[in-house]
């Protein structure tokens, strides 16, 4: 087996037919892993799966999920051991990211957010432990974002709130679940280039490449390539730990401190 080697690793990726989610799915695709695509529109899901057929040797099928509901994760975690025998890298990407201002925001707008991001973290988890242990050595890569554990952004106190509550849940998960060879790590993405950020609009876009040091949005393929490294088998003494890949954008302590 040569270093870094994935094939043949079996792989649920919640959110996986856009953005951050396609992304991370495609990086474990060519890596020769099974995947499995959860999401909750199944043209979407059809699609995705399509494409990722044509990257890697490894199985691809498609799960209807909707990560908000208990039932639906542990109906994704028992197709996906039907389909594969073992769970051996959860990937809680699913999320949603609707503006509502703090103060209008309703019961409603809260609870959908704090239902997918942080429910369905929780949930998904929870419903593969079973495959995760199984497999000797599981990884369990939650998204966050830089935006509520490191930054905040107006519009999103209720998104900030559920990116920094998926960290404190890592945090305890990664110590009860390290008996069982399992670790748990979180991704925290700055501006990456996905549908969502496009439609943002092109000053948003332009706003943001300038308080990047790197000058450049990320892409989804530069969260998938860390998420393939955490769930290495070289990477199984890194748990509990969060990441920023966001090209630098948190590190000035004004606009003043980029280089032109």
């Amino acid at each position: 087996m040569s270093l870094f080697d994935l094939s043949g690793r079996s792989v649920i990726v919640t959110g996986a037919t856009k953005g951050i989610g396609r992304g991370i799915a495609g990086v474990f695709a060519r890596a020769g892993c099974n995947v499995a695509v959860a999401a909750r529109s199944e043209a979407e899901i059809e699609a995705c799966v399509a494409e990722l057929d044509a990257l890697g040797a490894g199985k691809i099928i498609g799960i209807p999920t909707d990560v908000s509901s208990r039932e639906s994760c542990d109906a994704m975690a028992a197709a996906a051991m039907d389909a594969f025998g073992v769970i051996d890298v959860v990937c809680a990407n699913a999320g949603i990211f609707p503006e509502a201002s703090l103060p209008t925001m309703t019961d409603a707008q809260l609870s959908e957010v704090l239902d997918v991001n942080v429910k369905g973290t929780v949930f998904t988890v929870q419903a593969c432990l079973d495959g995760l242990t199984a497999s000797g050595s599981g990884r369990v890569i939650i998204t966050s974002s830089i935006t509520g554990p490191i930054t905040g952004f107006p519009n999103w106190s209720h998104y900030g709130a559920s990116k920094a509550a998926q960290l404190g849940f890592m945090r305890t998960a990664a110590i009860e679940l390290a008996a069982s060879g399992i670790t748990v790590n979180a991704i925290m993405p700055g501006n990456i280039l996905t549908e969502g950020l496009v439609e943002m609009g092109e000053d948003y876009i332009a706003g943001m490449t300038r308080a990047i040091p790197m000058k450049a949005l990320g892409t989804p393929e530069d969260i998938g390539t860390l998420a393939a490294f955490l769930a290495t088998r070289e990477a199984g003494y890194i748990t509990g730990q969060a990441i920023a890949v966001d090209g630098g954008q948190v590190l000035p302590e004004s606009p003043d401190a980029i280089p032109a």
